[in-house]
């Protein structure tokens, strides 16, 4: 389904200040959408159709070394369109969402300084919101002995579910839209709340972004999503995904860094260490990828009205070109 964008700009009068104030922000394109969607190919298609760069909204394309299992784009892709924020630190220097919102802004404006258009493209709600909702994210409190017990806690048998539940007795918000799953950001959250007598979540702030934002959501059918998902986890193994996270090892990355948290990454981990067979880390990792769709589609609703989604098929890139461009008519219409 794709939202009759053109209709809808046609029915806005000419001239409304809606029109005359887009004019004073940059133009910011962004592609969201679930896990093996398609967001690389489509997004590399529209950023060489439209003089764009794309920056990443993905968490774990930050991290080298980390190829095979994340799907990063391929060389030839970064050779057609220039991508930023992919093997920008390595998996022992994770990123905090403040570092990633810092660097995606300077990233956006660097684009715009070159007269192309940016695309923020990837799955990873919070980055994708953190911009275009225009966040404002304090600063980490930092207390080294807080965060060993919180971690060792969490290492305890069912010690996952007692710091879910300390977690929303203090803050309920944070623990609704945290995963469960991501013990280290329920630990994150945690801290701030114990450090700063405050909600983790009341202390981000949204403003007016800088930018006037076009949203494109891809997608497809569950059923023939998960049937990519599975095909593709298939290929990366045959790829060599094991060889990757055995060479990430032995390179000295330790199995509880956050990098190494990776979707897919834990369950081979633990294939190698001989804790599951290669069969039953697949399956885990299937499981888990199921699980991040669904995840997903809480960050990126159907029902929100900020994003344009058009179900993938031959008929889907024209008409994302077709609405982009009527888009961009309206911006420079407007300005």
């Amino acid at each position: 389904m794709a939202t009759d964008y053109t209709r809808a700009r046609a029915a806005r009068p000419r001239g409304c200040y809606h029109c005359r104030a887009m004019a004073l922000s940059p133009n910011l394109l962004v592609v969201v959408g679930a896990t093996a969607v398609g967001k690389t190919a489509y997004s590399v298609e529209l950023a060489a159709a439209l003089n764009g760069e794309v920056v990443s909204a993905d968490s774990r394309y930050l991290y080298s070394g980390l190829d095979i299992g994340t799907a990063k784009p391929s060389k030839e892709e970064m050779e057609r369109v220039p991508h930023h924020l992919i093997d920008a630190t390595t998996p022992d220097k994770p990123w905090s969402l403040a570092v990633y919102k810092r660097e995606a802004t300077r990233a956006i404006e660097e684009i715009h300084a070159h007269g192309r258009l940016p695309l923020l493209v990837g799955g990873t709600g919070q980055y994708v919101r953190a911009i275009v909702e225009g966040w404002t994210i304090p600063p980490r409190p930092e207390n080294e002995e807080l965060r060993a017990d919180l971690q060792a806690t969490s290492l305890q048998p069912g010690g996952g579910e007692v710091l879910r539940r300390r977690l929303a007795a203090l803050d309920p918000d944070a623990a609704a839209a945290i995963d469960p799953h991501n013990l280290r950001r329920v630990i994150r959250a945690l801290e701030v709340c114990l450090l700063t007598g405050r909600s983790f979540s009341a202390q981000r702030t949204k403003s007016l972004p800088p930018y006037d934002v076009f949203m494109l959501g891809l997608n497809m059918p569950r059923p023939q999503l998960y049937a990519r998902i599975d095909k593709r986890i298939d290929a990366m193994l045959a790829a060599g995904w094991v060889d990757e996270v055995r060479g990430l090892v032995k390179r000295g990355y330790d199995w509880n860094l956050p990098a190494m948290s990776a979707l897919g990454y834990r369950q081979i981990g633990a294939c190698l260490r001989g804790e599951i067979d290669l069969l039953q880390a697949t399956r885990s990792i299937q499981r888990a990828s199921r699980r991040l769709v669904r995840k997903q589609a809480t960050w990126f609703r159907a029902e929100d009205a900020r994003i344009q989604w058009y179900d993938l098929g031959e008929a889907a890139l024209p008409a994302m070109k077709k609405d982009i461009a009527a888009w961009l008519a309206e911006r420079q219409d407007a300005a």
